[in-house]
Protein backbone atom coordinates (compact mmCIF):
# COMPACT_ATOMS: atom_id res chain seq x y z
CA UNK A 1 0.00 0.00 0.00
CA UNK A 2 2.51 2.42 0.97
CA UNK A 3 4.60 1.30 -2.26
CA UNK A 4 1.41 2.27 -4.04
CA UNK A 5 1.10 5.62 -2.39
CA UNK A 6 4.35 6.85 -3.15
CA UNK A 7 4.26 5.71 -6.91
CA UNK A 8 0.65 7.93 -7.43
CA UNK A 9 2.80 10.74 -5.57
CA UNK A 10 6.04 10.40 -7.71
CA UNK A 11 3.59 10.47 -10.79
CA UNK A 12 1.70 13.57 -9.87
CA UNK A 13 4.67 15.24 -9.71
CA UNK A 14 6.10 14.64 -12.93
CA UNK A 15 2.73 15.44 -14.18
CA UNK A 16 3.16 18.57 -12.08
CA UNK A 17 6.35 19.57 -13.43
CA UNK A 18 5.40 19.07 -16.60
CA UNK A 19 2.26 21.97 -16.50
CA UNK A 20 -0.53 19.23 -16.39
CA UNK A 21 -1.31 19.95 -13.01
CA UNK A 22 -1.53 23.72 -13.61
CA UNK A 23 -3.53 23.30 -16.81
CA UNK A 24 -5.76 21.14 -15.15
CA UNK A 25 -6.50 23.79 -12.17
CA UNK A 26 -7.06 26.53 -15.04
CA UNK A 27 -9.78 24.20 -16.67
CA UNK A 28 -11.35 23.43 -13.66
CA UNK A 29 -11.57 26.72 -12.52
CA UNK A 30 -12.99 28.10 -16.08
CA UNK A 31 -15.84 25.42 -16.01
CA UNK A 32 -16.49 26.58 -12.17
CA UNK A 33 -16.69 30.33 -13.23
CA UNK A 34 -20.01 29.20 -15.27
CA UNK A 35 -21.66 27.15 -12.60
CA UNK A 36 -24.68 29.76 -11.17
CA UNK A 37 -24.85 28.32 -7.54
CA UNK A 38 -21.06 29.75 -7.31
CA UNK A 39 -21.07 32.57 -8.59
CA UNK A 40 -21.53 34.80 -5.84
CA UNK A 41 -18.16 32.60 -4.38
CA UNK A 42 -15.29 34.88 -5.54
CA UNK A 43 -12.98 38.23 -5.37
CA UNK A 44 -14.97 41.17 -5.36
CA UNK A 45 -14.37 44.75 -4.90
CA UNK A 46 -16.34 48.39 -5.57
CA UNK A 47 -20.30 47.13 -5.45
CA UNK A 48 -20.79 48.99 -8.72
CA UNK A 49 -23.99 48.80 -10.43
CA UNK A 50 -24.26 45.05 -12.45
CA UNK A 51 -23.56 45.37 -15.72
CA UNK A 52 -25.56 42.58 -18.35
CA UNK A 53 -23.31 39.52 -19.32
CA UNK A 54 -21.82 39.98 -22.90
CA UNK A 55 -18.82 38.61 -25.00
CA UNK A 56 -16.54 41.54 -23.16
CA UNK A 57 -17.15 39.88 -19.60
CA UNK A 58 -16.99 35.98 -21.43
CA UNK A 59 -13.20 37.56 -21.97
CA UNK A 60 -12.68 38.63 -19.12
CA UNK A 61 -13.75 35.64 -17.00
CA UNK A 62 -11.98 32.91 -19.10
CA UNK A 63 -8.42 35.66 -18.70
CA UNK A 64 -9.13 35.36 -14.89
CA UNK A 65 -8.58 31.82 -15.28
CA UNK A 66 -6.95 30.20 -18.62
CA UNK A 67 -3.59 32.22 -17.73
CA UNK A 68 -3.39 30.17 -14.53
CA UNK A 69 -2.41 26.84 -16.62
CA UNK A 70 1.15 28.81 -17.13
CA UNK A 71 1.30 30.32 -13.08
CA UNK A 72 4.54 28.22 -12.27
CA UNK A 73 6.55 28.50 -15.54
CA UNK A 74 5.29 32.40 -15.69
CA UNK A 75 4.26 33.73 -12.73
CA UNK A 76 5.12 37.33 -13.13
CA UNK A 77 2.84 37.04 -16.67
CA UNK A 78 0.04 35.13 -15.25
CA UNK A 79 -0.54 37.81 -12.79
CA UNK A 80 -0.11 40.78 -14.81
CA UNK A 81 -3.00 39.09 -17.36
CA UNK A 82 -5.22 37.91 -14.34
CA UNK A 83 -4.93 41.12 -12.43
CA UNK A 84 -5.63 43.77 -15.47
CA UNK A 85 -8.71 40.88 -16.33
CA UNK A 86 -9.84 41.37 -12.15
CA UNK A 87 -9.74 44.95 -12.58
CA UNK A 88 -11.44 45.57 -15.40
CA UNK A 89 -14.22 43.02 -14.68
CA UNK A 90 -14.98 45.07 -11.47
CA UNK A 91 -14.24 48.76 -13.02
CA UNK A 92 -17.12 47.50 -15.96
CA UNK A 93 -19.36 46.33 -13.11
CA UNK A 94 -19.63 42.89 -14.13
CA UNK A 95 -20.94 40.25 -11.85
CA UNK A 96 -18.91 38.48 -9.45
CA UNK A 97 -17.89 34.64 -10.75
CA UNK A 98 -15.86 31.68 -9.18
CA UNK A 99 -13.49 32.48 -11.66
CA UNK A 100 -11.81 35.58 -9.96
CA UNK A 101 -10.24 33.05 -7.64
CA UNK A 102 -7.67 33.19 -9.94
CA UNK A 103 -6.64 36.65 -8.30
CA UNK A 104 -5.76 34.86 -5.22
CA UNK A 105 -4.15 31.94 -7.18
CA UNK A 106 -1.94 34.08 -9.64
CA UNK A 107 -0.87 36.07 -6.47
CA UNK A 108 0.25 33.27 -4.46
CA UNK A 109 1.39 31.59 -7.21
CA UNK A 110 3.95 34.73 -8.09
CA UNK A 111 4.70 34.94 -4.47
CA UNK A 112 5.64 31.19 -4.26
CA UNK A 113 7.83 30.75 -7.84
CA UNK A 114 8.91 34.34 -8.80
CA UNK A 115 12.22 34.27 -8.77
CA UNK A 116 13.64 37.75 -10.32
CA UNK A 117 12.25 41.14 -9.46
CA UNK A 118 10.64 40.12 -6.75
CA UNK A 119 10.38 43.68 -5.16
CA UNK A 120 9.18 45.63 -8.23
CA UNK A 121 6.57 42.99 -8.97
CA UNK A 122 4.63 44.00 -5.54
CA UNK A 123 5.62 47.78 -6.27
CA UNK A 124 4.09 47.56 -9.66
CA UNK A 125 0.85 45.12 -8.49
CA UNK A 126 0.46 47.82 -5.09
CA UNK A 127 0.18 51.04 -7.76
CA UNK A 128 -2.09 48.91 -9.75
CA UNK A 129 -4.34 48.45 -7.08
CA UNK A 130 -4.08 51.58 -5.98
CA UNK A 131 -5.11 53.00 -9.92
CA UNK A 132 -8.10 50.63 -9.57
CA UNK A 133 -9.65 52.03 -6.01
CA UNK A 134 -9.40 55.51 -7.42
CA UNK A 135 -10.92 54.17 -10.47
CA UNK A 136 -13.48 52.59 -8.44
CA UNK A 137 -14.14 55.91 -6.71
CA UNK A 138 -14.45 57.82 -9.44
CA UNK A 139 -17.04 55.55 -10.58
CA UNK A 140 -19.21 55.76 -7.88
CA UNK A 141 -18.25 53.02 -5.75
CA UNK A 142 -20.24 53.39 -2.37
CA UNK A 143 -16.93 51.52 -0.46
CA UNK A 144 -14.66 53.69 1.48
CA UNK A 145 -10.92 53.55 2.71
CA UNK A 146 -11.12 50.94 5.03
CA UNK A 147 -12.85 48.57 2.13
CA UNK A 148 -10.46 48.96 0.11
CA UNK A 149 -7.68 48.39 2.40
CA UNK A 150 -8.74 45.17 4.40
CA UNK A 151 -8.91 44.27 0.47
CA UNK A 152 -5.02 45.12 -0.20
CA UNK A 153 -4.34 43.20 3.15
CA UNK A 154 -6.09 40.19 1.92
CA UNK A 155 -4.03 40.44 -0.92
CA UNK A 156 -1.21 41.01 0.86
CA UNK A 157 -1.67 37.92 2.84
CA UNK A 158 -1.87 35.53 -0.24
CA UNK A 159 1.34 37.08 -1.02
CA UNK A 160 2.92 36.23 2.32
CA UNK A 161 1.70 32.69 1.90
CA UNK A 162 3.23 31.54 -1.10
CA UNK A 163 6.33 34.19 0.07
CA UNK A 164 6.49 31.89 2.73
CA UNK A 165 6.19 28.92 1.17
CA UNK A 166 8.92 29.73 -1.56
CA UNK A 167 11.32 30.58 1.44
CA UNK A 168 10.83 27.14 2.90
CA UNK A 169 11.35 25.74 -0.10
CA UNK A 170 14.47 27.39 -0.53
CA UNK A 171 15.81 26.69 3.18
CA UNK A 172 14.78 22.74 2.35
CA UNK A 173 16.85 22.84 -0.91
CA UNK A 174 19.79 24.48 0.47
CA UNK A 175 20.03 21.98 3.21
CA UNK A 176 19.53 19.20 1.05
CA UNK A 177 22.43 20.96 -1.36
CA UNK A 178 24.91 21.47 2.30
CA UNK A 179 24.17 17.79 3.17
CA UNK A 180 24.88 16.14 -0.19
CA UNK A 181 28.03 18.81 -0.16
CA UNK A 182 29.28 17.20 3.47
CA UNK A 183 28.67 13.76 1.76
CA UNK A 184 30.53 14.23 -0.55
CA UNK A 185 33.24 15.58 1.86
CA UNK A 186 33.15 12.33 3.81
CA UNK A 187 33.39 10.29 0.35
CA UNK A 188 36.82 12.11 -0.91
CA UNK A 189 37.96 12.51 3.31
CA UNK A 190 37.15 8.13 2.68
CA UNK A 191 39.11 7.59 -0.14
CA UNK A 192 42.19 9.44 0.85
CA UNK A 193 42.40 7.81 3.84
CA UNK A 194 41.96 4.25 2.06
CA UNK A 195 44.51 5.09 -0.81
CA UNK A 196 46.80 6.82 2.07
CA UNK A 197 46.84 3.64 3.89
CA UNK A 198 47.03 0.92 1.19
CA UNK A 199 49.89 3.13 -1.14
CA UNK A 200 51.72 4.64 1.74
CA UNK A 201 52.29 1.21 3.58
CA UNK A 202 53.00 -0.96 0.70
CA UNK A 203 55.37 1.90 -0.91
CA UNK A 204 57.71 2.10 2.11
CA UNK A 205 58.18 -1.61 2.39
CA UNK A 206 59.15 -1.37 -1.28
CA UNK A 207 61.34 1.43 -0.39
CA UNK A 208 62.82 -0.60 2.08
CA UNK A 209 63.36 -3.52 0.69
CA UNK A 210 64.61 -1.76 -2.44
CA UNK A 211 67.21 -0.19 -0.73
CA UNK A 212 68.13 -3.60 0.66
CA UNK A 213 68.67 -5.24 -2.16
CA UNK A 214 70.81 -2.35 -3.47
CA UNK A 215 73.71 -2.68 0.07
CA UNK A 216 73.46 -6.59 -1.27
CA UNK A 217 74.34 -6.39 -5.06
CA UNK A 218 78.05 -5.44 -3.37
CA UNK A 219 78.11 -7.01 0.17
CA UNK A 220 76.13 -10.48 -0.69
CA UNK A 221 75.30 -10.45 -4.33
CA UNK A 222 73.55 -14.44 -3.62
CA UNK A 223 71.00 -12.76 -1.21
CA UNK A 224 70.05 -9.78 -3.28
CA UNK A 225 67.55 -11.95 -5.27
CA UNK A 226 65.34 -13.15 -2.28
CA UNK A 227 65.64 -8.87 -1.92
CA UNK A 228 64.20 -8.19 -5.29
CA UNK A 229 61.42 -10.46 -4.82
CA UNK A 230 60.54 -9.05 -1.75
CA UNK A 231 59.88 -5.73 -3.59
CA UNK A 232 57.73 -7.53 -6.57
CA UNK A 233 55.53 -9.50 -4.19
CA UNK A 234 55.16 -6.50 -1.83
CA UNK A 235 53.97 -4.62 -5.64
CA UNK A 236 51.49 -7.66 -6.23
CA UNK A 237 50.23 -6.83 -2.96
CA UNK A 238 49.62 -3.53 -3.19
CA UNK A 239 47.60 -4.15 -7.07
CA UNK A 240 45.38 -6.47 -4.89
CA UNK A 241 44.63 -4.30 -2.43
CA UNK A 242 44.04 -1.71 -4.80
CA UNK A 243 41.65 -3.73 -7.35
CA UNK A 244 39.71 -3.98 -4.01
CA UNK A 245 39.70 -0.37 -3.07
CA UNK A 246 36.22 0.41 -4.86
CA UNK A 247 34.83 -2.50 -3.15
CA UNK A 248 35.65 -1.31 0.20
CA UNK A 249 34.67 2.33 -0.71
CA UNK A 250 31.16 0.76 -1.62
CA UNK A 251 30.75 -2.22 1.16
CA UNK A 252 29.29 -1.54 4.33
CA UNK A 253 28.41 -3.51 7.16
CA UNK A 254 26.30 -6.58 6.74
CA UNK A 255 26.10 -6.14 2.66
CA UNK A 256 30.03 -6.54 2.74
CA UNK A 257 31.72 -9.76 1.49
CA UNK A 258 34.64 -11.29 2.81
CA UNK A 259 36.94 -11.64 0.08
CA UNK A 260 36.01 -7.43 -0.32
CA UNK A 261 38.94 -6.17 2.47
CA UNK A 262 41.73 -7.74 3.97
CA UNK A 263 40.54 -8.69 7.31
CA UNK A 264 42.51 -9.74 10.23
CA UNK A 265 43.68 -12.98 8.35
CA UNK A 266 45.63 -10.21 6.40
CA UNK A 267 47.42 -8.97 9.47
CA UNK A 268 49.88 -11.91 9.20
CA UNK A 269 50.78 -10.92 5.24
CA UNK A 270 51.40 -7.38 6.99
CA UNK A 271 53.87 -9.40 9.08
CA UNK A 272 55.47 -11.36 6.95
CA UNK A 273 55.57 -8.36 4.39
CA UNK A 274 57.15 -6.02 7.45
CA UNK A 275 59.65 -8.44 7.85
CA UNK A 276 60.75 -9.52 4.64
CA UNK A 277 61.70 -5.68 4.85
CA UNK A 278 63.62 -6.36 7.92
CA UNK A 279 61.56 -4.83 9.98
CA UNK A 280 62.04 -7.27 13.14
CA UNK A 281 58.14 -8.16 14.28
CA UNK A 282 56.70 -10.44 16.55
CA UNK A 283 52.79 -10.94 16.60
CA UNK A 284 50.71 -12.32 19.68
CA UNK A 285 47.09 -12.83 19.34
CA UNK A 286 44.91 -13.79 22.32
CA UNK A 287 41.35 -14.57 22.46
CA UNK A 288 38.72 -15.99 21.48
CA UNK A 289 38.05 -14.64 18.00
CA UNK A 290 34.23 -13.89 17.12
CA UNK A 291 32.39 -12.77 13.90
CA UNK A 292 32.61 -9.10 13.27
CA UNK A 293 31.45 -6.09 11.12
CA UNK A 294 33.32 -5.80 7.94
CA UNK A 295 34.27 -2.18 9.07
CA UNK A 296 35.63 -3.15 12.70
CA UNK A 297 38.01 -6.01 10.71
CA UNK A 298 39.17 -3.32 7.60
CA UNK A 299 39.92 -1.06 11.27
CA UNK A 300 41.55 -3.27 13.03
CA UNK A 301 43.68 -4.00 9.93
CA UNK A 302 44.30 -0.15 9.19
CA UNK A 303 45.60 0.23 12.80
CA UNK A 304 48.33 -2.56 12.57
CA UNK A 305 49.08 -1.79 8.79
CA UNK A 306 49.88 1.83 9.68
CA UNK A 307 51.68 0.86 12.78
CA UNK A 308 54.15 -1.23 10.43
CA UNK A 309 54.21 1.60 8.31
CA UNK A 310 55.51 4.38 11.15
CA UNK A 311 57.82 1.59 12.85
CA UNK A 312 59.37 0.90 9.07
CA UNK A 313 59.85 4.71 8.13
CA UNK A 314 60.72 6.42 11.75
CA UNK A 315 62.07 2.83 13.45
CA UNK A 316 63.96 0.72 10.73
CA UNK A 317 65.20 -2.69 11.82
CA UNK A 318 63.82 -2.24 16.04
CA UNK A 319 61.80 -4.56 17.12
CA UNK A 320 58.17 -4.27 16.94
CA UNK A 321 55.45 -6.33 18.46
CA UNK A 322 51.63 -6.27 17.39
CA UNK A 323 49.20 -7.86 20.28
CA UNK A 324 45.30 -8.66 19.10
CA UNK A 325 43.69 -9.47 22.04
CA UNK A 326 39.68 -10.69 22.18
CA UNK A 327 38.40 -9.40 25.44
CA UNK A 328 34.31 -9.80 26.38
CA UNK A 329 33.08 -6.85 25.07
CA UNK A 330 35.89 -5.21 22.68
CA UNK A 331 38.56 -5.82 20.12
CA UNK A 332 42.37 -4.74 21.53
CA UNK A 333 44.82 -3.67 18.99
CA UNK A 334 48.38 -2.62 20.29
CA UNK A 335 51.82 -1.76 18.46
CA UNK A 336 54.90 -1.33 20.30
CA UNK A 337 57.93 -0.25 18.25
CA UNK A 338 61.74 -0.48 20.48
CA UNK A 339 63.21 2.92 20.26
CA UNK A 340 65.96 4.92 22.15
CA UNK A 341 63.60 7.33 23.67
CA UNK A 342 61.44 9.69 22.48
CA UNK A 343 61.98 9.82 18.59
CA UNK A 344 62.52 13.62 17.83
CA UNK A 345 59.80 15.58 16.56
CA UNK A 346 60.56 15.31 12.91
CA UNK A 347 61.08 11.51 13.28
CA UNK A 348 57.38 11.60 14.95
CA UNK A 349 54.66 9.79 12.74
CA UNK A 350 52.66 12.44 11.00
CA UNK A 351 48.92 12.91 10.26
CA UNK A 352 49.95 13.91 7.07
CA UNK A 353 47.19 16.76 5.77
CA UNK A 354 44.51 14.76 8.26
CA UNK A 355 45.52 10.89 7.12
CA UNK A 356 47.89 8.61 8.25
CA UNK A 357 47.31 8.19 12.73
CA UNK A 358 45.38 11.18 12.41
CA UNK A 359 42.82 9.60 10.07
CA UNK A 360 43.09 6.23 11.53
CA UNK A 361 41.95 7.91 14.91
CA UNK A 362 38.77 9.11 12.93
CA UNK A 363 38.43 5.89 11.66
CA UNK A 364 38.01 4.00 14.94
CA UNK A 365 36.28 6.86 16.57
CA UNK A 366 33.49 6.53 13.86
CA UNK A 367 32.97 2.79 15.78
CA UNK A 368 33.08 4.30 18.80
CA UNK A 369 36.46 3.29 19.94
CA UNK A 370 39.68 4.95 20.93
CA UNK A 371 42.76 5.27 19.34
CA UNK A 372 46.16 6.51 21.39
CA UNK A 373 49.78 6.62 19.72
CA UNK A 374 52.79 8.49 21.07
CA UNK A 375 56.45 7.55 22.60
CA UNK A 376 56.51 5.16 25.31
CA UNK A 377 58.66 6.73 28.24
CA UNK A 378 60.85 3.72 28.36
CA UNK A 379 61.70 4.61 24.64
CA UNK A 380 60.11 3.56 21.10
CA UNK A 381 56.48 4.50 20.14
CA UNK A 382 53.18 2.84 21.14
CA UNK A 383 49.89 2.67 18.98
CA UNK A 384 46.96 1.54 20.92
CA UNK A 385 43.01 1.08 19.66
CA UNK A 386 40.40 -0.31 21.71
CA UNK A 387 36.97 -1.38 19.29
CA UNK A 388 33.83 -2.03 21.03
CA UNK A 389 31.97 -5.00 19.86
CA UNK A 390 28.59 -4.12 18.33
CA UNK A 391 25.25 -4.68 20.24
CA UNK A 392 23.76 -8.34 19.43
CA UNK A 393 20.82 -7.72 17.33
CA UNK A 394 17.99 -10.41 19.12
Amino acid sequence: MTARRAGWRSAWIRLRDTGFGDALLALTLTLLAFVPTMSKIGAQIGDLPERPADLLGLGLTLAQTVPLAVRRRWPAGCLAIVASAFAGHQALGFATTFGSIGLYLALYSAGAHQIRFRGGLAAVASAGYLGLAVTLHRLGSPQGIADYLAFYLTLSVVWAVGNTVRTRRTAAALARRASAEAATAIERARIARELHDVVTHHVTAMVIQADAAQILLTSAPERAGAGLSAVSDTGRLALRELRHLLGVLEATGESATADRVPARGGITDLIDQARRAGQPVDYTEQGERRAQPMDMELAAYRVVQEALTNAMKHAPRMPTRILLRHNADHLEIAATTDGPGSPPAARRPRSEGGRGLAGLSARVRMLDGELVAGPRPEGGFEVRAVIPYPPVQE
